[in-house]
């Protein structure tokens, strides 16, 4: 199933390779969830007067039946790490929402007697 994908990219210019590794990346989103109908990623690069090197900051929203998933955060000088950093953050998203799902909940001993 393909899934509907929408990339955009906020003051930093048009690329190719990064485009492809957002698509490699949210392609991989599927097998942690095969329901997943769409994935926004938004690429920004903002305007902050900064003595270090320009952030770049990542926002994914994951929309799955019965609900919307949304990372927002990832910001790192390399657009490759914050994507990453950001990618993996939605995995664990889908994971836990896919277990909410199922039913798959955590039961904790009770340990004081």
């Amino acid at each position: 199933m393909q899934i509907d994908l929408k990339i955009t990219l906020r003051d930093l210019p048009h690329s190719d390779a990064l485009e492809t590794h957002i698509r490699e990346k949210a392609q991989k989103l599927e097998k942690f969830h095969p329901h997943l109908t769409s994935c926004r990623v938004v690429i920004e690069q903002p305007h902050k007067h900064q003595h270090q090197g320009r952030h770049f900051d990542i926002h994914i929203d994951l929309t799955v039946p019965g609900g919307e998933l949304v990372v927002n955060r990832a910001s790192h000088e390399d657009v490759y790490v914050a994507l990453r950093d950001a990618f993996d953050a939605a995995v664990r998203q889908l994971e836990d929402y896919a277990r909410r799902q199922r039913g798959d909940i955590k039961t904790h001993s009770d340990t004081r007697q």
